[in-house]
């Protein structure tokens, strides 16, 4: 089982263009847990001035991929179903922390939680991902084999 450390190191070598494009952090990854922080620019916000929906659901989408690829960093994982509950605006950076509830050989169930900047929670989603081998060479850029 790897660590934390190694975890994160493999985490960040990623290139996980979405991510990168919302200044999406990882904080921790490790034994089916994963916590990511997010700081929204104004260019993330809706018309209301609150974090917009897509984004707040893009980082529940790679927080709870990251708890489901905490146990077992050699594969990749895709996402085949996500529900989001969206409780309040969340306003502010956010916190995301997700946990791995069950997985089997080829499937992960995950469930997460965003909270804003004054600690409230503002959204809740579950999700299915399919556990994927990592496409060799071209850079993590060649076809994905889901079937």
């Amino acid at each position: 089982m790897n660590t934390e450390a190694d975890n994160l190191a493999a985490w960040r070598a990623l290139e996980i263009p979405m991510a990168r494009h919302l200044g999406i952090d990882i904080a921790g990854m490790v034994d089916g847990r994963a916590e990511l922080r997010y700081a929204p620019l104004p260019e993330h916000l809706n018309s209301f001035g609150v974090n917009h929906g897509g984004a707040v659901m893009t980082l529940l989408d790679i927080t709870l991929a990251a708890a489901a690829r905490s146990v077992q960093m050699d594969m990749g994982v895709v996402t085949v179903e996500m529900k989001t509950s969206f409780m309040q605006p969340a306003r502010g950076p956010m916190v995301a922390r997700s946990r791995l509830m069950h997985r089997t050989r080829s499937m992960a169930f995950v469930e997460g939680t965003v909270e804003d900047g004054d600690g409230r929670i503002c959204a809740h989603a579950t999700g299915t991902f399919k556990y994927v081998p990592r496409p060799a060479g071209a850079g993590g850029q060649a076809p994905l084999p889901t079937d």
